[in-house]
């Protein structure tokens, strides 16, 4: 089956034609990425568990155009594979274990209520809660001076707009600014931190060390930029995409206000439901075989989170919300390997979030149908305008 990602029709709504697809061949070859898409449940978990598929991070070209870019890429976590990949997390996790989950949680809960506090009538959730909640959460996280602070979504947009299937030269050279400035920026912070530092992760990256072994300068930026993107994109967008979904759902709405013992299981399902991140690529270093797909060696294989949350064969009635929903092992923060650093940082937030919003508001509905955002590897609606009810 071939699936045309930049098609409006599909990017609005892909669940129908992925359900087609993983029902059709829960793993199978894609002409038009030119890679094997993965669309079953226990296919995605193979791909992202399979030590013989990998991130195998290559520069773009020419070299002189995309430095700025290859140089964030080469140097993180993420788009590099054991023993590089053990090095870069191990350094990072020790940083990123220094309590600041339980630091920022008292200041998260402070910061999602003080931001409703104002709002009455409509308001934007996106703009006015999720994007300035993520933003002030992230730059608690590295230390990044309140005055700076305005400067992070406009670079992490920009950058995140280069993992699009299809995507604009404008685009292209965004991110390449962005990569320059967002870097420069982060190597002045750690220069800062390095000679006064703070309970911060910039300053605890700075000091951890394995041995004799550190972060080297280009290392601890490209880390940073990292977490920024993956965890500010990833947290607006599963608000934003999750509160729709559960407005689509009275019943469930009711549910919950009913029961707030449920929210961890609602933002479980927020993100099972209608991920932000749709498709994780990683690439065959020897043959192997998926599902009973044999993919050569060099071939790219694409998990594709939002059809293997709503297999069939994993969740019962996978289309439906279901604010209860227990067990839920979707797979929205990865698995294996690469298995999402941020993932209890991010379920602070988001538990946060929605517990301030049904605190504020007895009740909230949909004020527009929220227009989509044109992309399909994360996912989002440009705005989502909600209003309080009583």
């Amino acid at each position: 089956m071939e699936i045309d990602f930049a098609d409006p029709g599909f990017v609005a709504d892909p669940y129908p034609a992925l359900g087609e697809l993983r029902e059709r061949a829960p793993i199978g070859w894609h002409e038009g990425t030119g890679r094997f898409l993965a669309a079953g449940h226990a296919e995605v978990n193979a791909v992202l568990r399979d030590r013989r598929l990998g991130r195998f991070w290559v520069d773009r070209e020419p070299a002189c155009v995309w430095e700025p870019f290859n140089t964030l890429h080469r140097n993180q976590m993420m788009e590099n594979e054991p023993p590089v990949h053990t090095r870069l997390r191990s350094l990072v996790a020790q940083a990123f274990g220094r309590g600041h989950v339980e630091r920022l949680g008292p200041a998260i809960e402070t910061s999602a209520a003080a931001l409703l506090a104002g709002l009455e009538g409509e308001f934007d959730l996106l703009a006015e809660v999720a994007e300035p909640l993520a933003v002030t959460v992230i730059a608690e996280l590295l230390g990044v001076p309140e005055a700076d602070r305005h400067r992070l979504r406009p670079w992490s947009a920009a950058i995140v707009r280069m993992y699009e299937v299809t995507r604009t030269r404008e685009a292209e050279e965004a991110a390449l600014d962005a990569c320059r400035e967002f870097a420069a920026y982060l190597d002045h912070l750690a220069a800062v931190r390095r000679d006064a530092p703070r309970d911060d992760l910039i300053s605890h990256l700075v000091a951890a060390r394995d041995g004799t072994d550190r972060l080297s300068g280009e290392e601890l930026v490209a880390s940073a930029i990292l977490l920024l993107n993956a965890g500010h994109e990833a947290s607006v967008n599963t608000l934003g995409n999750g509160m729709v979904a559960l407005l689509r759902h009275p019943e469930q709405m009711a549910r919950l206000r009913a029961d707030r013992a449920l929210i961890a299981t609602t933002i479980e399902e927020m993100i099972r439901y209608d991920p932000p991140l749709h498709l994780f690529a990683r690439t065959a270093a020897a043959e192997v075989t998926i599902g009973g797909v044999t993919v050569p060696a060099g071939s790219e294989v694409a998990a594709l989170f939002g059809a293997a949350n709503r297999d069939p064969d994993v969740f019962a009635a996978p289309g439906a919300f279901d604010a209860g929903r227990d067990p839920n092992p979707h797979v929205g923060f990865g698995a294996g390997l690469h298995f999402c650093l941020g993932a209890p940082l991010a379920r602070v937030e988001m538990r946060a979030a929605l517990a301030a919003l049904l605190g504020r508001f007895p009740g909230l509905e949909l004020a527009e149908e929220p227009p989509q955002r044109p992309t399909f590897v994360l996912r989002g609606y440009t705005r989502v305008r909600l209003r309080a009810v009583r």
